[in-house]
């Protein structure tokens, strides 16, 4: 096995749904590969909600909080003029005015990988509640990646809503130009930008996510999410983690490390992933024909 382990941001009230996923989990996968949880949570965990992860699985969690260095607001606005935002754009798209998602998309773009429990892992797989996996994973995708040279495993890539991150291709272009001496010679940024030069709104659905944490722990990343932190952007606007991980993988990462988990059969709610290859879907149970 690699220093790896199965990383979940999630409630007290949201149980019900992480025991959901890792019944599923632990049948198509962790089960056979043993890989420790580590459960981190804005709050203390409650014994009912240990009690009820303990029957599911007999592997290792550990239980972790999150302090306000990770679960706060960018040094770069204000309570009050994060207020007057949000009271701007709640009707604007989905969670417009919910405060906590932006704290979540802060922290799931750059400071998950600082947690005490996440900090000296090599590699991590991202759970979340009320998830579903269809197949059978018989083969640990960490030490494929691994072996293969992938830094970014994904299943699913569809498109921001534009209204989300309306300045986020903006603020990274400004970024690239102050920094062209961490880009490689080649990459995978024609993903994300369009013939016009412009975002393209693609991104990895990162609510499914295999990665090795070099990659958010290099230089270039951390110089990415330092410089979108101080743009205000997670909170005036509501840049999410998917597109701040796409873009940077996209620009970071060649072609050949990021690789689509065609096999992996997946659902989040809103979308899902069935592998249409004959031989892949015979180890699932799901409709092909319902794939994103």
């Amino acid at each position: 096995r690699v220093n790896g382990a199965i990383v979940v941001l999630v409630r007290n009230s949201e149980l019900d749904g992480l025991r959901k996923s890792m019944r599923m989990f632990e049948d198509r996968f962790n089960r056979k590969f043993k890989y420790p949880y580590i459960l981190l949570n804005d709050q203390n965990f409650t014994q009912e909600f240990r009690d009820g992860v303990a029957s599911i699985t007999n592997n290792e969690v550990r239980y972790g909080m999150l302090d306000s260095s990770l679960w706060g607001y960018s040094p770069s606005v204000t309570p009050e003029e994060t207020d007057v935002m949000l009271e701007r754009n709640k009707h604007e798209y989905l969670y417009g005015g919910n405060l906590s998602y932006r704290f979540m998309c802060r922290f799931q773009s750059g400071l998950f990988y600082h947690h005490p429990l996440v900090r000296d892992l090599d590699w991590y797989w991202r759970l979340e509640p009320d998830v579903e996996y269809y197949c059978d994973i018989d083969y640990d995708p960490f030490v494929f990646m691994r072996d293969n040279g992938i830094k970014y495993g994904f299943t699913i890539a569809p498109r921001e809503n534009k209204k989300t991150v309306k300045s986020l291709w903006y603020h990274t272009r400004e970024w690239i130009k102050k920094n062209t001496d961490m880009l490689p010679e080649k990459s995978l940024v024609n993903w994300v930008m369009g013939t016009d030069g412009n975002y393209n709104m693609c991104h990895f659905w990162s609510n499914f996510e295999i990665v090795d944490l070099s990659l958010y722990r290099s230089e270039a990343y951390e110089s990415y999410f330092s410089y979108l932190d101080n743009a205000k952007g997670f909170f005036y606007e509501r840049w999410g983690d998917a597109p701040v991980h796409s873009i940077a993988a996209s620009l970071l990462l060649a072609k050949s490390e990021i690789h689509w988990f065609e096999d992996i059969g997946y659902k989040h709610p809103g979308n899902m992933h069935c592998p249409r290859d004959e031989a892949m879907h015979a180890k699932c149970i799901c409709d092909a024909n319902k794939s994103y």
